[in-house]
């Protein structure tokens, strides 16, 4: 199970995954700097962290590296999501409590990918199923509803 990126790792990676091709460390280094002072050197090290931690492959051009993400940022979110789940005691609870927390699109997203999973909506229910179906969701306040807040993604 992967640990959620560090911040200065989520720019990085979050440029490697966006361009979606090989990048140098030059190339990041130049984005970033349109948001913060930041050092070549610091961003050289950072990519090499992530390399180190099997984020991305690098292949040697000249004196430098291109760099190309290992997975995709949905894999990543996915993992993040999967270890959160699988750590809780409840399991079902913890994912009405999670449902309970999403925006009326993230809903219709998650729908969505339930029917690309291609789960029979017919079937009868899992014991885990039953279990989601009986707990009841979360007060609006714990679920950042009263406020409007939504809640932030792991990394962010």
């Amino acid at each position: 199970m992967p640990r959620p990126l560090g911040e200065l790792e989520d720019a990085v990676m979050t440029r490697v995954w966006q361009w979606n091709r090989p990048v140098t460390v030059r190339e990041v280094l130049e984005d970033l700097q349109q948001e913060r002072s930041i050092a070549y050197t610091t961003v050289m090290t950072v990519m090499d962290n992530l390399h180190q931690k099997g984020w991305v492959r690098r292949e040697a051009e000249g004196r430098a590296y291109r760099y190309t993400a290992v997975s995709t940022r949905a894999a990543y979110s996915a993992a993040l999501m999967n270890e959160a789940w699988s750590t809780s005691d409840n399991p079902a609870a913890a994912l009405v409590a999670f449902f309970g927390m999403m925006s009326q699109e993230q809903r219709e997203a998650l729908r969505d990918a339930v029917r690309i999973v291609g789960h029979d909506d017919e079937a009868p229910a899992e014991p885990a199923e039953r279990a989601v179906a009986e707990t009841p969701a979360p007060p609006a306040a714990e679920a950042g509803q009263q406020t409007g807040e939504r809640p932030s993604e792991p990394g962010r």
